[in-house]
């Protein structure tokens, strides 16, 4: 195996275990299996981790947080034209990062452990969204949820489905509803 470059291991690992979920689904996901995927042997994996839960949950925030940043759900700029902006292209890009995020929401309801991970990634994804609203006027935390719910419905379509030109028109939809809603208030 020739091995990760100096300084890259622990992020070449969280990728790959990203990508094994995203194949393979978390039954798939062992030392061995991520080890096979980077380029190293398994003793790497739990050296950097130590254990199952550790490397699951470390990899579900880093997934979670290049997705926050990806989809671009803030702006510097006033109103909704740039909300979401960079959300058809994240998912298209890497829609294994997407899957993998829906393989442990489905299997945190088998396996309570992950339940508390799932729900801190959410609010990260609901926090944005609650920011951004607020910051052009909609403070409603119900209609974050709304918002937050309708993204998460429209990533995962385009993830099973892959078809990102609906995506783009449910984004403009979206977008025009919250100016909308925002020119109301």
């Amino acid at each position: 195996m020739a091995g990760l470059a100096y300084g890259s291991g622990r992020q070449a690992l969280l990728e790959a275990a990203i990508r094994v979920v995203a194949r393979e689904g978390l039954r798939g996901l062992t030392y061995r299996a991520v080890a096979a995927e980077a380029g190293v042997t398994h003793g790497s994996v739990r050296y950097h981790f130590g254990d199952w839960n550790t490397l699951v949950e470390e990899a579900l925030v880093f997934c979670a947080e290049r997705s926050v940043k990806g989809a671009e759900l803030t702006s510097d700029q006033p109103g909704f034209e740039e909300f979401a902006s960079g959300l058809v292209s994240l998912v298209a890009a890497a829609p294994e990062a997407q899957a993998f995020q829906y393989e442990l929401t489905l299997e945190a309801r088998r396996r309570p452990e992950l339940r508390s991970a799932m729900e801190r990634v959410n609010d990260t994804y609901r926090a944005a969204v609650h920011r951004e609203l607020a910051r052009n006027g909609l403070t409603d935390p119900d209609l974050a949820e709304v918002v937050f719910a309708t993204i998460d419905g429209l990533v995962f379509h385009q993830t099973a489905f892959g078809n990102t030109a609906r995506t783009e028109r449910a984004v403009n939809a979206l977008r025009s509803l919250l100016s909308a809603s925002a020119r109301a208030e």
